[in-house]
C-alpha cells in the first residue's frame, strides 16, 4: 500500500529541507509511510521575472498573492477538483483552528494538498475559485504558511500506523481523549529534592493508571478548564 501523499504547496521549498531530513519524519519517509512532495509554485509566475504577487487593489502595504499563479499550480498536480480521499487545505490565520481531531481525520485521507501563504495573503479569489479549507495553526501571524505546513505534517504523522514505535504512543497524546495528558516521569528518582511520586514506582498497574487518570482530569481543569467545557457538549449531544 503507498504511503500518504502530501503536496506542499510553497514559493519557498528549500525551508523544508532540513526538516525532512531528521527524526520521526526520515524515518516515515524511508519507509514509505510518507510521500512529500514540494511544489515550488513560482514555476507558474505571471513572467519572466517570476512574479506572483501584486500591488493591493485599494491601496495599502505590502504585496497580495496573484491567483494565476496559484490556481495553474494546483491543477498541474491534478488538484483543483475535490474528491474523495483529497483533502485540500490553504493555511491562513483567517481558518478555522487546528485541532487534534481534524488531524485524526487528515490521517484517513489518501493524498492531502497543502497551500502556504506569503506577503499579506491571498487574492480573494483563490479562496473562492479552489475552495479550500482554511485551516490556523493559531491566533497570530508568522512570516508564511511553511512552518504552519510543517506543524500539521508533523500532526498527521504522528496518527499513521506504525510511525511510532509504540503503538500506544499517538492514543495517549494530549487531546487524543479531549483533554490533556498526566505527566511524565523517568530516572532517577529523586533530582535536586524533587522525588518522583511513590505510586509510579509501586509496580502496581491498576494505581498507576488511576493515578494518571486522576492527573490528567486535574491538570486539563486546571490548565484548560475550556476543554472540560467541549467534552460536555459532545457528551450531550452538542457540537463537536
Amino acid at each position: 500500500m503507498a504511503g500518504l501523499r502530501i503536496d506542499t504547496l510553497t514559493l519557498f521549498p528549500g525551508i523544508f529541507q532540513g526538516f525532512v531530513q531528521e527524526s520521526i519524519l526520515k524515518r516515515a519517509i524511508d519507509r514509505g509511510l510518507l510521500d512529500l512532495r514540494f511544489v515550488d509554485w513560482r514555476e507558474h509566475a505571471v513572467n519572466r521575472h517570476g512574479s506572483v504577487d501584486d500591488a493591493p487593489y485599494g491601496g495599502g502595504p505590502g504585496m497580495v498573492l496573484r491567483p494565476g499563479p496559484v490556481f495553474d499550480a494546483v491543477e498541474a498536480i491534478g488538484a483543483a477538483e475535490p474528491r474523495e480521499g483529497l483533502r485540500r487545505i490553504m493555511l491562513t490565520p483567517q481558518g478555522a483552528p487546528l485541532t487534534q481531531a481534524f488531524l485524526c481525520g487528515l490521517a484517513r485521507a489518501e493524498r492531502i494538498v497543502l497551500l502556504c501563504g506569503r506577503y499579506e495573503g491571498f487574492d480573494e479569489r483563490i479562496r473562492i475559485g479552489l475552495g479550500f479549507e482554511e485551516v490556523s495553526i493559531g491566533d497570530y501571524v508568522i512570516n508564511g504558511g511553511e512552518v504552519a505546513a510543517m506543524v500539521v505534517i508533523e500532526g498527521v504523522l504522528r496518527l499513521l500506523p506504525g510511525a511510532l514505535g509504540d503503538p500506544r504512543a499517538a492514543a495517549e497524546d494530549s487531546f487524543m481523549c479531549g483533554g490533556l495528558e498526566h505527566p511524565h516521569y523517568t530516572r532517577p528518582p529523586v533530582f535536586r529534592g524533587m522525588a518522583v511520586p511513590e505510586v509510579l514506582l509501586s509496580g502496581d498497574h491498576g494505581k498507576v493508571a488511576q493515578w494518571r487518570a486522576e492527573q490528567a482530569a486535574a491538570r486539563t481543569r486546571d490548565r484548560r478548564s475550556d476543554l472540560l467545557a467541549q467534552l460536555r457538549e459532545t457528551r450531550d449531544g452538542g457540537t463537536q
